[in-house]
């Protein structure tokens, strides 16, 4: 940790807390071991060390895999007691406490309270506003959203986005800060609710569960209709340089002037179906009947040595682009 009142720069972080050590804090946890730095962690839910042990033992074959920093050991994971030590001493802090409003304010004020007020304190949130969240700290301006995705030891993606009150200096700290540790920031100019991934794959999200509910398509079908489809082109080029090419030579003018008409269609239904009993268990038995008799934990395993299998890939295919 730098002296007190002096933020380290974004590539000399050498210590990092993880506050919440869920499915999203604890993969956190795992990228971060996987950079080399040492983590702190502080959840203070029954079994949640039991937990990120668990989770660790499950990713860290696949870090192995993708390669891992020098330095880098999971036994540069401490385990802090009370979350004012796990706030001492600390370079960077990654929050990903559940999903409930006034909670969040509460915690970020208590973090606010006991940390240097120069350090940088980034939230996991999966749409909500730090504007919202920041009602309650004093120094509101190092606050920021870096909203990551499942799992976050092996997605890219970290959606990077401040309040109102959040200082620019301290959102260009947290870009090149998770660009340094190995990240992929998509630093964003103003709030979006839901940001900018999660609001696309909530229309995608939304439609199929209108297609469950109307019986136009099973829960099998929707996943196969993207894992065999589109999917796999947006894994390298994403939806609008993908309809970049539907426009033959002509390129995204010709796909929209020979297209645009078909956007009156009424195909999709951005309003979210009602979430009835019916809807609901179609959807489970349709999720059910898909994994077998499979465990999430073997599912866990299989998506991550596919995730790893293509980043490797994505690799040699973007170079420069990457």
């Amino acid at each position: 940790m730098s002296p007190a009142g002096a933020r380290p720069a974004p590539d000399a972080v050498r210590t990092v807390t993880v506050i919440g050590t869920g499915v999203i804090g604890g993969g956190w946890a795992a990228h971060f071991l996987r950079r080399g730095y040492d983590v702190v962690a502080w959840d203070p839910g029954p079994g949640a060390e039991a937990r990120l042990s668990g989770l660790l033992d499950t990713a860290w074959p696949s870090l192995e895999r993708l390669g891992l920093a020098p330095g880098a050991d999971r036994a540069r994971l401490r385990w802090a007691d009370t979350l004012a030590e796990a706030l001492a001493d600390t370079d960077f802090v990654q929050e990903s406490s559940p999903e409930v409003l006034e909670k969040k304010v509460a915690l970020l004020a208590e973090i606010d309270r006991l940390t240097d007020p120069d350090v940088v304190v980034a939230s996991s949130t999966s749409g909500l506003l730090m504007t919202d969240m920041a009602v309650d700290c004093v120094h509101p301006g190092r606050f920021l959203v870096g909203h990551p995705f499942n799992p976050p030891y092996l997605i890219p993606l970290v959606e990077v986005v401040g309040g109102r009150k959040t200082d620019a200096d301290a959102v260009a700290w947290a870009d090149e800060f998770y660009t340094a540790a190995g990240k992929t920031a998509l630093t964003m100019e103003q709030e979006v609710p839901g940001f900018v991934g999660n609001r696309l794959q909530e229309a995608l999200w939304r439609e199929a569960l209108h297609m469950v509910d109307s019986g136009q398509a099973t829960v099998q079908q929707i996943d196969d209709s993207i894992v065999h489809g589109p999917g796999l082109r947006w894994a390298i080029m994403g939806p609008m340089l993908t309809f970049h090419l539907a426009g033959g030579q002509g390129g995204m003018a010709h796909m929209l002037d020979h297209f645009g008409p078909a956007l009156l269609e009424p195909w999709t239904r951005l309003e979210a179906p009602v979430l009835t009993p019916d809807l609901r268990d179609r959807v489970v038995a349709g999720a059910v009947a898909q994994a077998g008799d499979r465990t999430v934990s073997e599912l866990e395993r299989r998506r991550d040595a596919f995730l790893v299998d293509l980043l490797l890939l994505l690799e040699r295919h973007r170079g420069d682009d990457a």
